[in-house]
């Protein structure tokens, strides 16, 4: 999964970024808000985590930008002061949510994770795939309650399909939030999807052609 961190402070960028690759993110950094607004508006990330008080252009502007240009992806806002006009100044220009400095970044990552889950349209921490279950705040997999040993990578890919339900995901796509823009080798991506089908079987990751990658729900 892809994350933007906007901080123009070096320390808490770098304590930020540290926590969520940690966590298993492809983190991101920059510093000042005109290349935040670019870099949002160009690329697709799952999460932005974005400070107020940027140079050139300050957080709350990029903000208000990416939503009237159809950005989507989940915002939490940090900033130095904690009032509550400032909170509302935030979620009115389209953050989902709001965390005041200083905070724990074991915090930061938990309510990370949250908003994605409830971007794709999941509540809790386990996702379910037929006999399929991740949990992603452990990043750990089970078949039929079996633990599966996947390598960082592997698990990495399903938690990618796994947020984005019935959707079909492209190659491209998949490579560009496991590796970072400047990555796309859809024949990587097969070969990864290949290993990952042996241990999961075959039937659990679809395949369209033309389109991607997705992974079924009991449903299917």
């Amino acid at each position: 999964m892809r994350a933007l961190v906007v901080e123009d402070d070096r320390v808490i960028a770098a304590s930020v970024a540290t926590a969520l690759r940690s966590a298993g993110f492809l983190a991101e950094v920059v510093s000042d808000g005109e290349t935040a607004w670019r870099r949002g508006g160009d690329e697709d990330f799952d999460v932005v985590v974005l400070d107020l008080g940027l140079p050139r252009l300050d957080g709350l502007s990029v903000l208000r930008r990416w939503r009237t240009e159809g950005r989507r992806f989940p915002v939490i806002v940090l900033s130095a002061r904690g009032s509550w006009t400032e909170k509302v100044e935030g979620i009115e220009a389209g953050a989902d949510d709001y965390m005041a400095k200083p905070f724990e970044p074991g915090e930061l990552v938990a309510r990370v994770r949250g908003l994605i889950r409830r971007a794709a349209g999941h509540t809790g921490a386990t996702l379910r795939f037929g006999p399929l279950s991740l949990d992603t705040h452990r990043q750990t997999a089970t078949l039929s309650g079996l633990p599966l040993r996947l390598s960082p990578l592997e698990y990495r890919l399903l938690d990618v399909l796994a947020h984005q339900p019935g959707r079909a995901v492209p190659a491209g796509e998949i490579s560009e939030r496991l590796h970072g823009a400047d990555v796309a080798d859809d024949n990587a991506i097969e070969a990864l999807v290949a290993r990952l089908r042996r241990k999961v079987g075959a039937g659990i990751i679809e395949t369209r052609r033309g389109f991607g990658y997705l992974l079924r729900s009991g449903d299917n």
